[in-house]
């Protein structure tokens, strides 16, 4: 082949990638984790054990934003939708939203210790919807939308979406695993100091929002959008968002997708953000919250580094998640019978991130399939406007997921007896039950997505120009 055929043929929509590449996109998300995990894992303990703030206002304040936040991801992915550059529809906007992104990450952060009770309250809204709404917003909903943009090849996007997973799931390894030893030691002990001062979590977040704002480049740099889309402006301006989101709405593959994101990301809310207090209060051992939270992270990134491709090429994305949820709900269930036992709990968690790896290395890849899907079912291009509705239930979830950890945690009276029975079955029901349910649902829509039974025709559909309107295939 020559040399120009070669460069026309890396640059084809469905075009096979290069292993820099699909790196090179994963550390996107490894960057995004730096600071998505610091809030998931520890910004509930800082507003509660650090700043003071009651646990249920805490966990209010966050599911209150989720609302705001899902607005801005709809305005985000009509924004992309409509962008043009030389780089394409998402790439600009990783760099662009990086820098304020990481200085916000580090003023939500930094609530300052002489403001009385409701300028706290205030302060945290402010600060956490500056990260969320909009500059975390204006980061991710580009980010996932460049997924599909790279290229139309499922089997390529299951891999992007593994590699994206595989290397967030690096990021929350490393996260879980330094931001308090950064906040003990500058605050210059060892946990008997943890809560006492608020300088060494505003340390831990300046490290992780310098990282993250570094690592953007990354994508930015070694990207290419392949998958060419319109986005013209005036009377040629595509889709109005409400014909974009007619167009979702009638996908039932992209219904069943954003389901099992809604109840996954609310399940991560209330287990990653119960399980530095369930380690210290329910197991007894808070120094063991490292070791037993990377448990998790440590199978997850094995069975994606190691099983999830071949599974993906062998059995396909959608069975393969179907494992995975499979799996986490048993990991669940040996942690409800590990009790205190770290070795017991820690063979639980490695069921458990075993799961999380299959179903996470598929979720994007899923998303991606059932976007290009709805091209086909209503002749609608709403690429930007699919990621970022998704996006927008994920916040939801993750906010609902949150809030209701803080009532869970209030109903079991948590702020005034963290080690009494009713503390420790709160954290119980967050930590196990609630995650169980959660899976169960998202199993469900795995089943009901065949979509892996059709996409090869709709992509045949699609590059000779045509849409079910037009198709043979049109009980597809």
């Amino acid at each position: 082949m020559s040399t120009d055929s070669a460069k026309l043929a890396a640059m084809a929509p469905n075009a096979k990638l290069g292993m820099l590449e699909r790196i090179a996109y994963g550390m996107g998300d490894f960057g995004g984790n730096l600071i998505y995990t610091a809030i998931s894992s520890f910004l509930l303990v800082y507003y509660v054990s650090v700043v003071g703030i009651p646990s249920a206002a805490a966990g209010s304040i966050l599911a209150i934003s989720r609302i705001f936040d899902g607005v801005s991801d709809l305005i985000m992915g009509r924004i992309v939708d409509k962008s043009n550059s030389k780089r394409g529809k998402a790439l600009p906007w990783l760099i662009r939203m990086s820098i304020p992104m990481g200085i916000c990450s580090v003023l939500m952060f930094t609530i300052p210790a002489g403001f009385g009770a409701t300028a706290k309250i205030v302060y945290a809204f402010i600060t956490y919807n500056l990260v969320s709404t909009v500059f975390y917003t204006g980061y991710n909903v580009p980010y996932a939308t460049l997924q599909g943009l790279m290229t139309l090849d499922s089997y390529e996007r299951g891999l992007l979406g593994n590699f994206r997973m595989m290397l967030a799931t690096a990021g929350t390894l490393l996260v879980n695993n330094v931001f308090t030893r950064i906040a003990q030691a500058v605050n210059g002990g060892g946990e008997e100091v943890l809560y006492a001062y608020q300088k060494g979590w505003t340390a831990a977040a300046v490290i992780m929002a310098v990282g993250f704002i570094i690592v953007s480049f990354i994508p930015f740099t070694l990207c290419k959008e392949r998958v060419r889309q319109d986005s013209a402006s005036g009377e040629n301006a595509g889709p109005s968002v409400m014909e974009s989101l007619k167009s979702l709405v009638k996908n039932k593959y992209w219904v069943y997708e954003v389901i099992f994101l809604f109840v996954l990301y609310f399940m991560m809310s209330t287990m990653f953000g119960s399980q530095f207090y369930y380690v210290q209060y329910v197991v007894g051992n808070a120094g063991a919250f490292g070791t037993v939270s990377s448990i998790v992270q440590i199978f997850q990134i094995g069975l994606m580094l190691l099983a999830a491709p071949f599974m993906m090429k062998k059995l396909g994305k959608r069975m393969t998640a179907l494992l995975g949820m499979g799996a986490s709900v048993v990991g669940y269930l040996l942690t409800a019978a590990a009790g205190t036992s770290i070795p017991f709990l820690m063979i639980a968690n490695a069921v458990k991130g075993a799961g999380f790896g299959l179903g996470a290395a598929t979720m994007w890849g899923l998303l991606q399939d059932a976007i290009t899907y709805g091209q086909w079912l209503t002749n609608v291009q709403a690429i930007g406007m699919g990621n970022a509705a998704s996006s927008f239930t994920m916040k939801v979830g993750s906010g609902l997921g949150t809030a209701a950890l803080g009532w869970i945690l209030s109903a079991g009276n948590f702020d005034a007896a963290p080690e009494s029975a009713s503390a420790a079955s709160a954290l119980a029901w967050s930590y196990i039950w609630v995650p169980i349910i959660a899976c169960a649902i998202g199993c469900v829509c795995l089943f009901l997505f065949d979509l892996d039974k059709k996409y090869d025709r709709v992509i045949e559909d699609l590059d000779a120009g045509k849409w079910k309107g037009t198709s043979e295939y049109k009980d597809l």
